[in-house]
């Protein structure tokens, strides 16, 4: 049998080849048929440009039907799919398509003289455009092709697709996620959240990482029906769809900004069944005002890049606030100390996964894979969390001090290292705190020099020195500049007191 993910979402797919799958903001519709003789036309031109199974496929595109049919070619061809934030700059770029080394580059028509550029450096044989229209070369390319494609056969073990991710030392890494990673997550997820014939899933999501990629997508995809396939998240736009839609996945900063809309309530709600928050931890004040307004109680659930979900709260019983559920069939997790022992309910330790969910390791990085694995095989993810009396797992923080922002990571070393090497600055550490709208708000505390380019350093000048090294999202929102930072015995920065002496409820 083929272990293709791509064979086990068509083999749900609709009998009828014109139900909807897409349903796009000007009203057009994509068919199952669609999709299926769209992303046969792409794997063969992949095929055709010489592309072999296991070649990587790169694309830094905007989010529209053509960029999905892209990822489901790919996947089908038997490549390995690298989605790339189209906010990356040229600095994460040339390390990406260096390290990864694709076959092909499918980029944004306005970036394509970097692309060309970045391509020829790191030897990427072919550079393709696609719009955020959904036009370009990539598309007329594929125009001519045939539109049935056998797909390639692939074990559960062939890489499907690399994600990279951050951490708190060297560069980004990438995430190996196999054929059967993802099978086995989308499978679980499509059962633990009752899809259901008839339902409507409103994806407003980037489709860059795992939550609208592939949690959301392959929910739809799996279940056969359709999607409102939103370019990104708008509360105006999800008012009006809601009241079509039966399951939303977002990130907490869409629900705080769902409320903020005083006609927002039950009866917007009124066909919806379930709302799934995620990326970014979900606030208390959040959780509650959002079930007093519409009766839904958000279910929370929590994952990474290395796995995608590993817990969730459930979908017939208590939704308890605070915490992300338990842990999903099919995943063991637990919590450990330092030492590697088991703590108790109560007591924060290192979260540790293990189950078919969980990646492979990273791109070319055997060394760094083995020390993030424990020596009978669970996943360190670097989060520290607590069970419940009754099981619910809560996340305290990450050991890793990332920063998650509107639902996508942020590496503080990368900033730090750009601001380190300004005039006047003698050091800087970089924390994440608490925002309503966006989870926790990218916030550098620097320490200034004591001569005149110390003293001319400013909050904007530092922000406007470094934000065209870097995506929008990883640039500071807070500036503090100080004398010094707080250290432990160590000689280490201690940023859990930045965070407490920083806290924005104290300072702004």
């Amino acid at each position: 049998m083929n272990q293709n993910l791509y064979s086990l979402l068509a083999a749900h797919f609709p009998k009828n080849p014109s139900a909807p799958c897409m349903i796009l903001p000007d009203g057009r519709v994509w068919t199952y048929g669609d999709v299926e003789r769209a992303s046969a036309r792409m794997a063969n031109l992949i095929v055709a440009l010489g592309l072999k199974p296991g070649d990587r496929v790169a694309a830094q595109v905007e989010k529209t039907s053509e960029a999905l049919v892209l990822y489901l070619a790919a996947i089908r061809a038997g490549m390995v799919f690298l989605p790339l934030n189209p906010a990356y700059q040229r600095y994460e770029l040339e390390y990406f398509l260096g390290d990864a080394n694709p076959g092909l580059f499918v980029c944004r028509p306005q970036t394509r003289a970097l692309a060309d550029e970045l391509a020829a450096k790191a030897g990427v044989p072919h550079v393709l455009e696609l719009d955020d229209a959904g036009r370009g070369s990539l598309i007329d390319a594929a125009a001519p092709q045939p539109d049935v494609f056998a797909t390639a056969a692939r074990s559960t073990g062939d890489l499907a697709a690399i994600l990279y991710t951050s951490g708190t030392t060297g560069r980004s890494k990438g995430a190996m996620l196999s054929h059967g990673n993802l099978a086995h997550n989308a499978k679980t997820l499509h059962a633990y959240w009752h899809f259901q014939p008839g339902d409507v899933l409103l994806h407003m999501l980037p489709t860059f990482h795992v939550h609208g990629l592939f949690v959301a997508c392959h929910c739809v995809l799996l279940n056969g029906s359709a999607m409102f396939f939103e370019p990104k998240f708008d509360a105006a736009r999800a008012m009006s769809l809601l009241p079509q839609s039966t399951v939303m996945m977002g990130v907490p900063t869409y629900y705080v900004r769902l409320l903020l809309d005083p006609g927002f309530g039950r009866e917007t709600c009124r066909s919806m069944r379930l709302f799934v928050s995620g990326s970014a931890p979900l606030l208390r004040e959040t959780f509650d005002e959002f079930k007093a307004r519409t009766g839904h109680t958000i279910l929370e659930r929590y994952g990474m890049t290395e796995g995608g979900m590993f817990t969730s709260n459930p979908y017939a019983g208590e939704r308890r606030g605070g915490t992300v559920g338990f842990p999903l069939p099919g995943t063991a997790l637990r919590i450990v100390d330092a030492g590697g022992t088991a703590v108790k309910p109560g007591v924060v330790g290192n979260i540790q996964v293990k189950g078919d969910n969980v990646f492979v390791g990273y791109w070319g990085m055997p060394e760094k894979t083995r020390e993030e694995f424990t020596a009978d095989g669970f996943f360190k993810t670097g989060d520290m969390g607590s069970f419940d009396a009754d099981g619910y797992v809560t996340i305290s923080g990450r050991s890793k001090d990332l920063v998650i922002t509107g639902g996508l990571n942020v590496y503080p070393k990368e900033i730090e290292e750009l601001i380190d090497a300004m005039p006047g600055v003698v050091e800087s550490a970089v924390i994440g705190l608490p925002h309503p709208d966006f989870g926790e708000a990218v916030t550098v505390v620097v320490v200034r020099q004591n001569n005149a380019a110390g003293r001319a350093l400013t909050e904007s000048g530092i922000i406007a020195a470094i934000k065209d090294s870097l995506a929008n999202f990883k640039v500071p929102k807070w500036v503090y500049l100080v004398d010094e930072l707080p250290r432990n015995a160590m000689g280490k920065v201690q940023k859990n007191i930045l965070r407490q002496q920083y806290s924005p409820m104290k300072t702004r």
